[in-house]
């Protein structure tokens, strides 16, 4: 299935593709504060519709992930990094997600603030 998603003002849109079963919630310090609930997906999955210069960067910690978001509104719709095998990944805070009831999906934990 085809979602399209964006930060709250639509300065950074984008589509993603695939089989959304279930989310996870991170406790680390960003995921924390962010209340982000993440799907994963293979990068190609996602498809900005606005230009990438459009998305700030945020890393921390060991700088593995890219923590993207809107500098207007300060949402965060995605981050970017790589699974342990290397294939590069997508996070989709499904928050984002247009015409989605996150509260209707299955929540996985993870300790992150334990990493």
């Amino acid at each position: 299935m085809q979602y399209q998603g964006s930060c709250h003002c639509g300065r950074v849109a984008f589509e993603v593709e695939g089989t959304l079963e279930g989310v996870m919630a991170c406790n680390c310090s960003i995921c924390r504060r962010k209340g982000a609930l993440l799907w994963f997906v293979p990068r190609d999955a996602l498809r900005l519709t606005t230009p990438d210069e459009n998305a700030a960067t945020y890393t921390f910690n060991k700088h593995v992930i890219s923590h993207r978001f809107c500098p207007a509104c300060g949402i965060h719709p995605y981050g970017e990094g790589t699974d342990p095998k290397g294939n590069r990944m997508a996070a989709v805070n499904v928050r984002c997600l247009d015409g989605l009831d996150p509260e209707q999906l299955p929540v996985t934990r993870f300790d992150g603030a334990a990493v």
